[in-house]
């Protein structure tokens, strides 16, 4: 390095590195994992949509105009 720095290297920053390059070797699939991927992969994007498609609608009535269709 210039002027001849050294770096110290943190053993909790290098170890959370190393866990997160790995993380796809270590990953297991439990019933809490899967409950958080049908919660926030499944459920809340649903319900995202539906609340997106309900407010459109809602306006669409309000100003006497057909539905639009999404998807």
């Amino acid at each position: 390095m210039a002027g001849g720095m050294e770096v110290r290297k943190n053993k909790h920053i290098e170890d959370w590195g190393t866990a997160r390059e790995n993380l796809e070797l270590n990953f297991r699939w439990t019933r809490r994992n899967l409950a958080l991927f049908g919660i926030f992969g499944i459920a809340l994007p649903y319900l995202v949509y539906k609340g997106v498609v309900r407010e459109f609608h809602m306006q669409d009535e309000d100003n006497g105009r057909p539905y639009r269709k999404f998807m």
